[in-house]
């Protein structure tokens, strides 16, 4: 018997297996066709269950033959039962379709009205815009690497970033146009900026866990403000759900930089927030007991793990009349960044510049980033509804820079190891900040045939650098050994105060008629907005030096710290007669007019806007400048047509023809100068705002719930386009300054891809921009002249690319996603090819930035109860930021440092380190 068992069992187990089959299947929503991600697969009367893919789809493998049911589940839409015969082999492929519940319609269009939190809706939300956009979902925010808005602005198709000097995104660059070319808005509102210089929002302010959804614009409508020649960025927040919603979410990490060398900090808690003028008037002698000792007091340690948290809560009452969503982020992050920067000069007729000088500096840059945003609204009925909300978000940015130059004079001998040094500190303490309040209303009359929409919006934006101290000391390297001596002769320690403010008072009013509707649709819409902005800017500073009796004394002799030293000061009334102390005002009026016409294959959008702007400065204190007020007011016409063609329901083709204007800042147009970094910046009184034609095409296909294919080509012509130079005085020709001027014609143009697709658990994100644009401008050359046998100087046109635009952009990143084991994990990489970083005074010498990957990476397991563990890292690959000329000079190879390679001399080169995050995620509902 026992040996009858041990042939039969085998045999059964066999023809058991034999049986099994395997069943595929996707399933869809049956209103729209697109695929359902995470829906649940159950075969009933077995333990076979399984979960819909990235594409919906699913598969459910040793199945045993015969009948069988099959049930489908997923949120807010129906269960689906089906019966099926399954097979030995070659089962059909299993097409379900789910219908969403009716009970459920509610709470699907509510968040249709917010939107765009999950990929799913984004692509909804692209699909059916007027202008052509491209948004990065709520979800994707949260999944990724990145911490701030900045940071995930460079995931976005045509799109790269301007670092800051701790290697974080800081400013988007829209399709090669510098970041001046591009706006900034809250929920549909324009921001003002806190920069002291431009008006471009600073993007690394905005914690990106407050968004709902991040869109770029890169059309614009007539209902659109029209100085965006490069596009505009728009923040949604978090809208109110229907049921109780909280997350909730608390991490800390460390910068690779910090565990190979240590945090260098200063004490801030003394610094006075006003210059000794301000605190006891414009005749006041200012001494060193007035000045904080702190910006002198430097440690240096490992610094505490970063700490990132944040909250949101909300949830609609009343029978969902009244939304309430409030929400809160805190960033404590310590980075730095290990700097090489090699100064040069063009001497003689030398075609390119000689390294002159070597400068070393570590950054150590403490961030404090707090965002807040919340948000009321009330439905009082279908036809009326009234909201308020408001956003806050602060950066302060402690920041040490510490430097060691050394100068390639005759005393440099690197085989000996001699060198004259100089040790540079500056001890700077940056805090900016934005505040909107917007309070909005939508009213419909005459069953929704005339909408009104208003909005009332008081802004404020502050840049405030108090104290920003630099100090330089006096060294020398003998014999491989380096020490201080005696502080420098001029100006050995600056005390600085910046500040500025800005003040927007808007309103804006929308009114939409609809003409008809049915098959065919016209809208016919008008409106404008007005605003009032208000700058006031402040800028004062001091010079300390050591008195005559004490001019030479020594480092570790005769003091022991910055603080022990004894310091006059040689300006005691601090420079108060300069033109960075102004009042500024812009007022801006802007009407249009608009309609809109949808067939069934066919929507038409088109219209004009007139923008009319009255911007003017006053210097408080003038200093001998030939226009110490002034004004700009002009009107522009900006004409607007889109066309978008319906293929099928799947696919469509968008055109789109824009013109659009940008606007100096008010630094730029203040005849002001003041040096920063190793050069002097000057305003230009006679800068003209730059006019631009722009053109798009783009085939645009969403074959899947959150898949698409974009591909398009577009085409700018940019008048009078501004651009920063250098220039050399007109009276002293050997004075060199940094100034914005406006540059003839530049054209720009492009083509851009942007794909994504999912298979099952494994999806591509990837996108390529190709940009090409030109322009020319005057750069000078020196040459032998020819009866005197000096060397004069003389001026060549020449065409380069427009500042910050690179050839190639490129994104790719691969993403996994196991809905029923709960993962979600990706490896992001971002590629942007060579581009101008500094514009040259001299003939071929611009400083290019090198082309670089930015690396990342991150990853999150869900379990049960809302709980989730999450890691991020960023910048994996260290990828250093590296400028080069592109060019040699027989002279830089004496240089110790191997610094000219493959017909290019190295300039300068960044390195920021890895970093690393680790946190807990919780979410209810």
């Amino acid at each position: 018997m026992n040996k009858l068992l041990q042939i039969l069992l085998p045999m059964l187990f066999c023809a058991s297996v034999a049986s099994a089959a395997k069943i595929k299947g996707h399933v869809y929503d049956k209103q729209t066709g697109e695929a359902l991600v995470g829906a649940t697969v159950v075969l009933e009367q077995t333990n076979k269950a399984t979960v819909t893919g990235l594409d919906g789809s699913f598969e459910l493998k040793d199945v045993p033959t015969g009948s069988a049911t099959i049930r489908v589940t997923y949120i807010t839409y129906k269960t689906v039962t089906q019966q099926i015969n399954v097979l030995k082999e070659d089962n059909p492929h299993l097409k379900i379709y789910m219908e969403a519940a009716s009970k459920d319609i509610t709470e699907v269009t509510v968040r249709a009205s917010a939107g765009g939190s999950t990929d799913r809706e984004a692509r909804r939300i692209e699909q059916n815009a007027v202008q052509i956009m491209n948004i990065v979902s709520g979800k994707a925010i949260e999944v990724s690497p990145d911490l701030t808005v900045a940071n995930v602005m460079q995931r976005v198709s045509g799109v790269s970033i301007e670092r800051n000097s701790n290697g974080d995104g800081q400013y988007a660059i829209l399709r090669g146009m510098d970041k001046r070319y591009n706006y900034t808005l809250v929920n549909g509102v324009k921001i003002p900026s806190p920069d002291n210089k431009y008006r471009y929002v600073p993007l690394d302010l905005f914690p990106s866990d407050l968004l709902e959804r991040l869109e770029v614009y890169k059309t614009l409508t007539p209902n659109l403000e029209g100085d965006a020649i490069g596009g505009a960025v728009n923040m949604v927040m978090k809208n109110a759900p229907e049921r109780l919603q909280i997350n909730a979410n608390i991490a800390t990490g460390y910068s690779q930089l910090f565990f190979d060398r240590n945090f260098t900090s200063f004490d801030a808690s003394g610094i006075n927030h006003k210059s000794p003028y301000e605190l006891h008037g414009r005749n006041y002698n200012a001494t060193q007991a007035d000045f904080a000792k702190g910006t002198l007091d430097y440690t240096s340690k490992k610094p505490a793990p970063n700490l990132i948290g944040s909250l949101s809560i909300g949830q609609r009452f009343l029978n969902n009349k009244l939304g309430i969503i409030v929400a809160g982020s805190y960033q404590n992050t310590y980075r730095g960044s290990n700097s090489t920067f090699y100064n040069s000069s063009v001497t003689g007729t030398d075609q390119y510049a000689v390294i002159t000088s070597k400068d070393y500096r570590q950054y150590s840059e403490q961030q404090k980033r707090l965002g807040l945003h919340g948000k009321v609204d009330y439905v009082f009925d279908k036809n009326n509804k009234i909201s308020l909300y408001n956003v806050y978000v602060n950066l302060i940015n402690q920041q040490l820079r510490d430097g060691l130059s050394t100068s390639y004079n005759g005393v440099y001998n690197p085989s000996a190891g001699n060198a004259e040094l100089t040790y540079t500190t500056r001890s700077r303490l940056t805090e900016q900040q934005i505040y909107n309040s917007t309070l909005h209303g939508d009213h419909s009359f005459f069953d929704s045939k005339f909408k009104v929409q208003w909005s009332a919006v008081y802004s404020s934006a502050k840049n405030d650098v108090p104290d920003n101290t630099t100090i330089s000391v006096n060294g020398i390297e003998q014999n491989f050994q380096d020490k201080r001596t005696s502080l420098v002769n001029t100006s050995p320690v600056q005390r600085r105060w910046e500040r500025n403010t800005d003040e927007d008072k808007a309103g804006y009013l929308d009114l939409t008629y609809n003409i008809f509707r049915g098959d065919k649709k016209l809208d016919v819409m008008v409106g404008g907005l007005y605003r009032d902005k208000q700058r006031s800017s402040f800028f004062n500073n001091y010079t300390l030096a050591q008195p005559a009796a004490h001019a030479g004394d020594q480092y570790g002799t005769d003091f022991q710290n910055y603080t022990d030293l004894n310091l006059v000061v040689t300006n005691p009334t601090g420079a108060v007669a300069n033109p960075l102390t102004y009042d500024a005002s812009e007022k801006t009026s802007a009407g249009y007019g608009m309609f809109k016409y949808n067939s069934e294959k066919l929507e038409l959008t088109g219209g004009v806007r007139i923008e009319h702007t009255n911007q003017g400065y006053n210097l408080l204190f003038p200093a001998g400048e030939s226009k110490p007020t002034g004004s700009q007011i002009y009107t522009d016409v900006l004409p607007s047509a889109i066309v978008k063609y319906h293929l099928d329901a799947k696919s469509q083709l968008h055109a789109s023809y824009y013109k659009a204007v940008n606007r100096p800042g008010f630094y730029e147009i203040v005849p002001s100068k003041v040096v920063n970094e190793e050069y002097q910046e000057r305003g230009n009184p006679n800068l003209k705002r730059a006019i631009a034609d722009n053109y798009d095409l783009r085939y645009e296909l969403f074959p899947g719930a959150s898949e698409q294919l974009l591909a398009g080509v577009f085409y700018k012509r940019i008048n009078n386009p501004i651009e920063y130079t250098f220039q050399p005085d007109a009276v002293r020709g050997q004075d060199v300054y940094y100034s914005p001027g406006n540059f003839g014609t530049a054209k720009n143009y492009g083509a851009e891809v942007d794909y994504t697709r999912f298979f099952n658990k494994i999806g591509i994100r990837a996108n390529y921009t190709y940009t090409h644009s030109r322009i020319t401008t005057p750069k000078t050359a020196r040459r032998i002249n020819s009866t005197t046998g000096d060397i004069e100087a003389y001026l060549v046109d020449q065409s380069r690319p427009l500042y910050g635009q690179s050839a190639h952009i490129a994104n790719l990143a691969l993403l996994y996603k196991d809905t029923k084991k709960g993962w979600d994990a990706q490896v992001a990489g971002a590629y942007t090819g060579p581009r101008i970083n500094t514009v040259s005074q001299f003939l071929n010498n611009d400083l290019w930035q090198k082309g670089f990957i930015q690396m990342d990476a991150s990853a999150e397991k869900r379990f049960k109860g809302g709980i989730s563990v999450f890691v991020k890292a960023n910048n994996i690959l260290n990828t250093p930021a590296k400028l080069f000329i592109k060019g040699t000079n027989s002279e830089n190879n004496k240089i110790a440092e191997k610094l000219v390679q493959d017909g290019q001399t190295l300039i300068r080169a960044d390195y920021y380190g890895q970093s690393y995050l680790i946190g807990v995620r919780y979410k209810l509902n």
